[in-house]
C-alpha cells in the first residue's frame, strides 16, 4: 500500500521533539496547494493544523501558504477593479461597538477605495462584519461581480472569503470542532486578495506581529501596517497606547506610536450597529467611539501617504470626522 502524499507533511511536523521540524516555504506551499485542491483527508487536515498550532507557524510556512492561496486569489479576482486599501476583518466584536466600520465609511467618502474581507462566524458570542454592515445600509457581496459594483457605487465593498478562496472558508469553521484557532486565521488576514498597495492588519496577540511581518517581507509586500486592535479587529483603541509596526515603502518600520487620548474605558458589553448610526448622524455622542474612528482613519491616511506623519494624519482625520456628511444614507 502506497503512503498518502500528504503524510510526509504531517510526519515532518509530528515527529518527536528532537526529530520534528518546521516546513520549508516550498513544502508549505505544496501542502497548502494539496489542501486547496481537496487532496487531503479530514483526519490529515485536523492533525496538520493542530500540529502547526502547537508548534506555532513560522514566517516561511506562512509565506508558503500565501504563495498557494494568492495564486487562487489572483485568478479569482483577475478582473477586479483596483483598490487602495486592504482591510481584513475576521475577528468579530464581543464587547465594544464596531467603530471600525465608520472608519471605512469615512475613508470611502474621501475616495479611498477599500476592500473588506472576512470569513464565516467561527467563535461563539462574537458579532461579525457581514452581520453588521446591513444595519448601516451597506451590502455584503455574494459574488465578485457584486463586490465590483459595490466598490464603484460606495467606495468600499465587503467580499466573503468563500468568494475568492473558497477552501479557506471551510477551514475557518473548523474552530467549532477543534476548539482552537488554527494557522488559517493568521493566513486569511495576510491574503490581501485584491493586491491593494496598502494592507492594514490587526492582531489580538502581539506575538503574531513578527509572524505577519516576516511572511510579508518574504513575499515582497511593500506596505503593511500592523497593530494590536480592539478585539483583534482593525480598530485603534483610544484608551490604550498603540504601537504600529510593519513594512513601509519596502523597509521594516520602526514602531510608530499613537498615545492614548482617553483613560481606560469600560466597554458597553454588547456590540450595536444602531449606536454607530446615531453617532454618525450627531444624534448621540460617544467619546470613545468617535476617537476610535479618528485614530483608525489617521493610521490609514498616514499609511497611504496622505500625511507626513501620524500627528498630521490625526489632525486630518479629526477634520474629516467633524465635516462628515451626517445626512449620509444609512438604513434605519
Amino acid at each position: 500500500m502506497t503512503e498518502h502524499a500528504f503524510a510526509e507533511y504531517v510526519r515532518t511536523l509530528g515527529r518527536g521533539k528532537r526529530a520534528r521540524r518546521s516546513l520549508t516555504r516550498e513544502e508549505a506551499r505544496n501542502a497548502m496547494q494539496m489542501i486547496l485542491d481537496g487532496k487531503v483527508e479530514d483526519v490529515q487536515l485536523g492533525a496538520f493544523l493542530m500540529l502547526l498550532r502547537v508548534k506555532e507557524e513560522t514566517p516561511d510556512e506562512l509565506a508558503g501558504f500565501l504563495d498557494a492561496c494568492r495564486g487562487v486569489c489572483d485568478e479569482t479576482l483577475k478582473d477586479f477593479p483596483a483598490v487602495q486599501l486592504d482591510w481584513p476583518s475576521y475577528a468579530g466584536k464581543k464587547k465594544h461597538h464596531p467603530w471600525y466600520l465608520l472608519a471605512t465609511v469615512l475613508l470611502a467618502d474621501q475616495g479611498i477605495r477599500t476592500l473588506l474581507h472576512g470569513g464565516p462566524a467561527h467563535t461563539p458570542n462574537r458579532v461579525y462584519t457581514d452581520e453588521l454592515l446591513p444595519a448601516l445600509g451597506l451590502k455584503v457581496a455574494t459574488t465578485v461581480s457584486e463586490a465590483s459594483d459595490h466598490l464603484a457605487r460606495q467606495g468600499l465593498a465587503y467580499l466573503p472569503i468563500e468568494q475568492f478562496c473558497a477552501p479557506l472558508s471551510h477551514l475557518l469553521t473548523l474552530r467549532f470542532y477543534l476548539g482552537l484557532r488554527s494557522p488559517i486565521n493568521t493566513l486569511a488576514r495576510s491574503l490581501n486578495p485584491a493586491r491593494a498597495p496598502l494592507s492594514m492588519q490587526s492582531v489580538f496577540h502581539p506575538a503574531y506581529i513578527a509572524l505577519h511581518q516576516g511572511a510579508a517581507e518574504l513575499c515582497g509586500d511593500r506596505d503593511l501596517l500592523l497593530f494590536k486592535g480592539e478585539g483583534g479587529e482593525l480598530e485603534v483603541r483610544p484608551d490604550a497606547r498603540t504601537a504600529i509596526t510593519g513594512i513601509r515603502h519596502g523597509k521594516p518600520l520602526d514602531d510608530a506610536i499613537l498615545d492614548n487620548v482617553l483613560p481606560r474605558t469600560t466597554p458597553p458589553g454588547t456590540p450595536d450597529a444602531d449606536m454607530l448610526k446615531k453617532v454618525w448622524r450627531g444624534e448621540a455622542q460617544d467619546e470613545y467611539g468617535e476617537n476610535a474612528v479618528i485614530q483608525t482613519v489617521a493610521v490609514a491616511l498616514w499609511g497611504l501617504d496622505k500625511a507626513e506623519n501620524l500627528e498630521e494624519a490625526q489632525q486630518q482625520a479629526r477634520a474629516l470626522w467633524q465635516n462628515r456628511d451626517t445626512r449620509r444614507a444609512m438604513k434605519s
